[in-house]
């Protein structure tokens, strides 16, 4: 076992589950993965994997050894590679970036090209995932994060509050303004993908609104906030995204605050001192810092046509 890439390849498969998540996160195709395990099993005469169906795929108890030693070889190859970069202060070289379709869609990019004016000299990475990338497997060096950073060894600030309320377009709106608005149940609603969980807006549609009540599924808050400008129904938005929507007017004029969140900017505590990723963290924080009022719902819409208060 003197390649690091059969480890790799085997340490992947385990974490995906499957040949095709595993592909995808190495940036092969299927059947170079599955020709590379093949290939690996039959050169260690022991079988890695199990094949189950659905094309699951489980680790045997040497695949599962293989996978352990494989992490702890990543662990320390990680911390030399922070360790390293930990040192460095010049304002130029390559930074990974992380976040969500939604901030990339509507802050992240302009703050990029700001950054980039300042630094040209420093190549950005930007790895949109509505996952959570691990900043100690170095999958990115700075992530912007919609919740605290529980992780001992993570840096971070706080730069917002985040806010989120119901939207739609105005003719939509008027249409269904005489209903009764005192339940979600005769209001056509954008949700989310069957079986998403974890998402805060998901789950807030899947306790209030009735399963009837949905017209519309999508897995992109990006496309969500499409679909409403469009007059599909009434989708429920981060109030930066909304807000800031011409097309738009908020259904009701509160937001909503048992979803609200936290923006957070982290990166790993080895790489905090690090001259790019400090510089970015600077800049992004007072990029991000100045919209507060926008992020945090703060602008004060016109009265929504939705509102349960009073029931008009």
């Amino acid at each position: 076992m003197d390649d690091w890439n059969d480890l790799r390849l085997v340490l992947t498969i385990v974490r995906s589950g499957s040949l095709t998540s595993a592909a995808k996160a190495l940036g092969v195709n299927h059947s170079t993965t599955f020709r590379r395990l093949g290939a690996l099993e039959a050169r260690l005469g022991v079988r890695l994997f199990e094949r189950l169906p659905a094309g699951l795929y489980a680790p045997t108890s040497a695949g599962e050894r293989m996978a352990a030693t494989a992490e702890r070889i990543e662990t320390e190859t990680a911390a030399l590679d922070r360790d390293l970069l930990g040192a460095d202060q010049r304002l130029s070289g390559r930074l990974r970036v992380t976040c969500s379709e939604t901030l990339a869609f509507a802050l992240l990019t302009p703050c990029i090209a700001e950054f980039r004016a300042v630094h040209p000299g420093i190549v950005l990475d930007l790895a949109i995932d509505n996952r959570v990338l691990s900043l100690s497997r170095r999958e990115a060096d700075v992530a912007l994060r919609v919740a605290r950073p529980r992780e001992p060894d993570l840096h971070g600030r706080k730069v917002a509050d985040l806010a989120w309320a119901l939207y739609g377009a105005p003719d939509l709106l008027a249409r269904i303004g005489a209903m009764a608005m005192d339940r979600l149940d005769d209001i056509p609603l954008i949700g989310w993908e069957e079986g998403v969980t974890g998402v805060n807006s998901a789950d807030w549609l899947a306790r209030e609104a009735p399963e009837a009540a949905i017209v519309y599924r999508t897995n992109s808050v990006v496309n969500q906030m499409v679909a409403a400008r469009a007059g599909v129904g009434v989708a429920l938005l981060p109030c930066f995204l909304g807000d800031a929507e011409p097309a738009l007017v908020r259904a009701v004029p509160q937001a909503l605050d048992e979803i609200g969140r936290e923006l957070w900017i982290v990166t790993h505590a080895d790489l905090r001192r690090t001259a790019r990723v400090r510089a970015f963290m600077d800049l992004a924080a007072a990029f991000l810092s100045a919209r507060r009022s926008l992020l945090a719902g703060q602008i004060r819409p016109a009265r929504g046509a939705l509102d349960r208060r009073s029931g008009e």
